[in-house]
């Protein structure tokens, strides 16, 4: 039977209240109505094996226990396998927490893998997408990539089966750029209206609560380059499927101390004015969620002693720089890719510390 119910203002509240006397005051951060942390836990990489499943089940149930209740995944993530793990921690942390109290994303768009990788790829998606009609050959780009309708309804009712849960709290059209540049502007926009009025009819059957898009460049490039996405020119075709009330109200991209566009770069147009990625989404009442805040590790070492001493000298480089990224004014939460139980416990130590104020945040770039 599946875990019912979805993240809720009550329930996140319920879930604060458990850790007041344990982490400091700006770790939960008030978005979209609910209570959020300020660090996630994200489920990418790792091996297509058991010994991996068990490892991400763990460090799925000891993040919730420590303050964190933001679990980020998305279908194509180790083969469908991330989906399964945290469907495994769930059921164990139904015995000590409602599903109220913490937020589901996962992510639809690459073509998944069953498992493993097939012998045969172009067998397993003629075999598993296009002879069962859940997508044409034309709909596909680069062999990789769909946003179809069709496409994102069974990828949806896949993750909620991979997951034992009835409703997603954020689904993300996951890195829609791939197909800018493909099609003609006029018709991608086309496919993300017709995606947008999907995800709007599963917020009504109660598959999802809120959808997005998650992107890796779509945000991060001027407006003239290729796979370019205008916040709000997205928050428009929401409004127009359905009003001041549409589900589009979350966004993740990239941030980490080597990638920082998402506040940096001034290229979102917003009532006739160029602002940043960040500043676009506040104003739009979109939340921002970070991604690849360690950069697969890449930003966790050799940090300067300037950079080190600005944001604190916190213990270990690791969390130094999950500490830029979730002080970065107007994200709300970083998610770092925490596979074990250790890391979990390492990261999480930073829940009880206060993240940076904006006047120290800005301070650091004084420094360059």
């Amino acid at each position: 039977m599946s875990i019912n119910g979805c993240a809720t203002a009550e329930g996140t509240a319920s879930y604060v209240s458990r850790f007041l006397n344990h982490v400091a005051q700006n770790h939960f951060r008030s978005q979209q109505n609910l209570w959020l942390s300020s660090i996630g836990i994200g489920t990418y990489l790792g091996g297509w094996d058991e010994t991996t499943d068990a490892n991400y089940t763990e460090a799925i149930v000891r993040a919730v226990e420590l303050g964190c209740n933001v679990i980020d995944t998305a279908s194509n993530y180790r083969f469908q396998r991330s989906e399964r793990s945290i469907g495994k921690a769930l059921l164990q942390l139904n015995e000590n927490f409602k599903r109220e109290e913490y937020l589901i994303c996962t992510k639809g768009g690459y073509l998944p893998f069953d498992g493993a990788p097939p012998t045969n790829t172009r067998q397993y998606v003629e075999e598993t997408f296009i002879h069962t009609g859940i997508a044409k050959p034309e709909d596909i780009v680069d062999g990789s990539h769909c946003m179809t309708p069709a496409y994102l309804q069974s990828q949806i009712d896949q993750s909620l089966h991979n997951m034992n849960i009835e409703t997603i709290d954020v689904y993300y059209i996951h890195n829609p750029e791939s197909q800018v540049g493909r099609v003609p502007r006029d018709e991608f926009e086309n496919r993300l209206r017709l995606a947008f009025e999907r995800l709007e009819q599963n917020r009504v059957e109660g598959k999802i609560k809120h959808y997005g898009v998650a992107t890796w460049n779509g945000f991060r490039t001027g407006q003239n380059q290729a796979g370019y996405h205008s916040l709000e020119k997205m928050v428009e075709i929401a409004n127009e499927i359905a009003g001041a009330n549409h589900g589009f109200r979350f966004i993740q991209l990239p941030l980490n101390l080597a990638m920082p566009e998402a506040f940096a770069l001034l290229n979102q147009p917003l009532k006739g004015e160029m602002v940043s990625t960040l500043d676009a989404a506040q104003d739009l009442g979109v939340t921002a969620i970070a991604s690849a805040s360690l950069l697969q590790g890449k930003v966790a070492t050799g940090l300067p002693p300037a950079m080190r001493e600005g944001i604190g000298a916190l213990p270990t480089e690791a969390q130094t720089a999950i500490q830029f990224v979730r002080s970065t004014p107007n994200l709300t939460t970083a998610l770092i890719g925490m596979s074990r139980k250790q890391h979990v416990e390492e990261n999480l130590k930073l829940a009880e510390i206060d993240p940076l104020s904006v006047e120290n945040y800005f301070k650091l770039f004084e420094q360059e």
